[in-house]
């Protein structure tokens, strides 16, 4: 199959090479590629693959003095499927192939270091992104189309992926891998790092192409082509993958921690000019809701909360997860984003990924192009230039709940609101769902300045007498005719 790739010097790989190689491919019946692992290598358990560790002073680029520097994962025990990582040079494309002698095998039994692997399982790109004197883990692609990145101060948290498939309404969910990656030589000044890659699956092949602007804020300037195979029931453009256990819309009585999670929200902005907010929950049972918009102006699994406090992990420091903010570069057309809870019992399992899945998908063989941008944020992450939710509370106060009856207490902060003059008449529009049970009503809608932050507080209360049916929430923050907030919005699963 590479021999349909340019080669050499005088034909440079670029993106419309690799586009049309996939092109190319798509049109072919799809070939899994055979399984050579070593026996040795797929019996390793998690902590002898643990103890195998890339020698840092082999990094690729280091003697070079370059910016960026490559290391590489090994395969074993889950990951037993070899990508192949070449690098772009004056030169042409050049295969990093294999090499045991970049590793520390550690503990492990002398068979584990002289078995010889198919490939790698990913790579790693590491930059002074905190420090003039260390190169950190900058950008990390590892497993499927799945990959993550850091901003300066950042700790790893959600992952993004290049495509997802059926991840609802299939007869299964199909996870495209990225097959092949050609990582351009960085010039020694350069400030970011850019990359092709090869996406393939039994329904799905494509080209993406990655830039990636390492700051406060990472960047990575994404375009793709893809093509089908066959059709998908659900086509997951710019996936986000995130994990949430409790949080103060839901509390654990038994964690000492008041928070655990990774992102706390979804934000999706429509090209409408509304803006709406999706707090996250860990459910009972999978859970999915669907957010249809004319347009996308961007969305993304935020961790809005900051504080150390609100998780006193000083271990997981939660409060220096990442948020990744979809932008598209152009007009994506209607479609909806989709979110899907899980219940996870802990904080190892992701449970929460949300996409984007157009309204009409390409049909097989008809390629789809596009391009985007992710924005891996820290303390200053996008968000409403009005307002916006800064805590969701569920639960009663001192009062005694009518049966069936529930109050949610919602503070929303930002410019629209501080500037508003002390007696400003702030109005609560609130509404229910269009599909709400019959007896569902609202009792109470109301807004108040709180008194000790300076914010704005909502309470809600609704009365729900039908448990067995889900019951979706709305409501912002209005003066006179200004929408001051974006839209706050719940989903109550069945009980």
């Amino acid at each position: 199959m590479l021999g349909a790739l340019p080669a050499g010097p005088a034909a440079a790989l670029d993106f419309d090479a690799l586009a049309r190689h996939a092109a190319a491919l798509a049109a072919q019946p799809h070939q899994e590629a055979a399984d050579t692992l070593p026996a040795v290598l797929k019996g390793l358990s998690y902590d002898e693959l643990r103890d195998i560790r890339y020698r840092p002073e082999r990094a690729l680029w280091r003697d070079a003095g370059l910016p960026f520097e490559l290391m590489f994962f090994p395969l074993g025990r889950q990951q037993t499927r070899p990508v192949q990582v070449h690098e772009l040079g004056p030169q042409g494309a050049r295969e990093l192939a294999y090499d045991p002698g970049v590793f520390d095998f550690g503990r492990n039994r002398p068979e584990v270091a002289t078995a010889r692997a198919p490939g790698w399982a990913g790579w790693r790109v590491h930059y002074a992104l905190n420090d003039p004197a260390w190169r950190d883990e900058l950008a990390v692609f590892l497993g499927a189309s799945y990959f993550r990145a850091l901003g300066r101060g950042q700790r790893y948290g959600l992952s993004a992926r290049g495509l997802a498939l059926d991840t609802v309404g299939g007869q299964g969910e199909e996870f495209p891998r990225f097959t092949r990656f050609w990582i351009e030589r960085p010039a020694p000044g350069a400030t970011a790092l850019k990359l092709l890659a090869l996406l393939e699956s039994p329904r799905a092949v494509g080209a993406w192409q990655f830039t990636i602007q390492p700051g406060d804020e990472t960047v990575m300037e994404v375009r793709a082509r893809l093509y089908l195979r066959a059709p998908v029931a659900t086509l997951g453009l710019v996936p986000l993958t995130s994990m949430f256990l409790h949080g103060e819309n839901q509390p654990s009585a038994q964690d000492f921690r008041p928070e655990v999670h990774d992102s706390d929200g979804l934000l999706i902005a429509s090209r409408s000019g509304e803006w709406l907010w999706r707090p996250l929950f860990n459910p009972k049972a999978p859970l999915v809701s669907s957010f249809s918009l004319p347009g996308l102006a961007g969305f993304g699994l935020m961790q809005r909360d900051r504080r150390h406090a609100a998780y006193e992990d000083p271990e997981a420091l939660y409060e220096r997860r990442p948020s990744v903010w979809v932008e598209p570069l152009g007009d994506w057309g209607p479609g909806q984003v989709q979110l899907l809870l899980l219940p996870t019992p802990d904080e190892t399992h992701d449970n929460v990924a949300a996409w984007w899945s157009p309204a009409h998908p390409p049909a097989p063989g008809q390629p789809l192009d596009i391009a985007y941008r992710l924005r891996w944020q820290g303390d200053a992450p996008t968000r409403p230039p009005g307002g916006w939710t800064v805590q969701s509370r569920r639960g009663r106060g001192w009062a005694e709940p009518a049966p069936g009856e529930l109050q949610f207490i919602v503070d929303f902060d930002g410019p629209a609101l501080r500037a508003l003059p002390a007696e400003a008449a702030v109005q609560a529009v609130a509404s229910l769902g269009h599909d709400a049970p019959p007896g569902t009503r609202l009792l109470e809608q109301h807004a108040w300045r709180h008194p000790v932050t300076g914010a704005w507080r909502m309470a809600l209360r609704v009365l729900r007498p039908q448990r067995a049916q889900p019951l979706e929430l709305r409501a912002f923050l209005r003066f006179g005719t200004h929408t001051l907030t974006e839209t706050w919005t719940t989903l109550l699963p069945p009980e």
